[in-house]
């Protein structure tokens, strides 16, 4: 009688202790004794119907111009998406640094996939080999730790959402097998075109813009009100170039009907985590 007595304090003294269980947030992971924040836990993510959705991206890096294109990103405190290519990675000297800080600047940078080897430049053989190819994204998905199933196919615009499936004969078995497998692909609607030769900007920041605007106007985009721009990081390594993409943003920023996002927030894509 008396233990049971004992038995009853004790556990009425616990309840007034306000120890908790300890269990994470939702969003949070336990590691160890510390509980850290899951940056790439999904939020709900409501969009403005009075609005137009831009995503700025950028192809092919890490390479020359890359860490420029960032720090611009961040200094004009904009969105921006970088599908970067494993292959590069690996032969850049400081290449998984700068796919680290890449990763490390979400929400407002988001880290993407565009394949290991980029087709090595040859792409109708790549894709006449899909399972090849997607053995490509799948080896670049791990290399690079990219935080969602979002890609973007070398030399191609394509897209592959929940239910929508928009691509050429050439890439639709690789976007078969990476649709089954839980993927997204991300084409484009406007491209900043660069010379082959030094790989600089062709339209001057004005005429881009206004490409922009006549897509959205006359409804020239993949989904209504949202529209995807294709650079290449290597354009910008030039300051005058870096210059040129600096222009652009701000004349984007002026004007109050534009929100930039990552491309993580493109509708209709299949669920990410």
């Amino acid at each position: 009688m008396i233990g049971s007595v004992w038995i009853m304090i004790f556990a009425y003294l616990a309840g007034c202790s306000g120890v908790t269980d300890n269990k994470p947030v939702a969003g949070e992971q336990v590691t160890g004794k510390q509980v850290t924040v899951d940056t790439f836990a999904r939020k709900p993510f409501v969009y403005d119907s009075t609005k137009k959705y831009i995503y700025l991206t950028f192809d092919d890096g890490p390479q020359h111009g890359t860490t420029t294109c960032y720090e611009i990103c961040k200094a004009d405190s904009i969105k921006a998406t970088f599908f970067m290519v494993g292959l590069h990675t690996a032969k850049k000297t400081d290449g998984k640094k700068i796919v680290a800080m890449i990763r490390a600047g979400y929400p407002e940078i988001l880290l993407a996939n565009h394949s290991y080897t980029h087709a090595n430049d040859k792409y109708v053989f790549f894709y006449h080999h899909p399972e090849m190819a997607a053995q490509d994204f799948f080896e670049a998905q791990d290399f690079l730790h990219v935080p969602y199933k979002i890609v973007r196919l070398p030399g191609n615009s394509a897209w592959m959402g929940d239910t929508v499936i928009k691509a050429s004969n050439l890439v639709r078995p690789v976007v078969r097998i990476l649709d089954s497998a839980g993927y997204n692909a991300i084409g484009w609607d406007v491209e900043w075109h660069f010379q082959k030769k030094t790989a600089r900007p062709v339209q001057s920041p004005q005429k881009l813009a206004e490409q922009v605007d006549t897509s959205f106007a006359r409804n020239h985009t993949h989904t209504p009100n949202h529209l995807v721009i294709l650079t290449h990081d290597r354009m910008f390594q030039r300051p005058e170039d870096a210059a040129a993409l600096d222009s652009f943003i701000h004349i984007l920023k002026q004007n109050p009907d534009y929100i930039l996002e990552t491309v993580d927030h493109y509708p209709g894509l299949k669920k990410l985590k």
